[in-house]
């Protein structure tokens, strides 16, 4: 089995797609307001950070582990919940 197998290439896609996902919701977090995070009730932009850092740091490529479902998590929920809850606290989102 070679390094260039279809299904190697397809987890390496698969991997990049989801580190690219990580790394969009890292860098949102960071370009978020700090007093927005509490106002929306959620966890503070710090901690937020640090879980999506982590998630992008100990993930990386990897698919199949469990750092790696761990941290799409993390992002997936970031993106889908917080994200929206703290651009609601700006007038007019961005």
């Amino acid at each position: 089995m070679t390094s260039y197998a279809p299904e190697n290439l397809l987890l390496l896609g698969l991997g990049l797609a989801l580190l690219a996902l990580k790394l969009w919701a890292l860098v949102d977090a960071c370009t978020r307001p700090a007093p927005y995070f509490p106002a929306a009730g959620k966890l503070t932009k710090l901690a937020w950070v640090a879980i999506l850092a982590a998630a992008v740091l100990l993930g990386g490529l990897s698919v199949l582990g469990l750092f790696g479902l761990v941290g799409t998590v993390a992002a997936i929920v970031y993106l889908v919940d917080v994200r929206p809850a703290v651009r609601d606290q700006r007038p007019g989102g961005w």
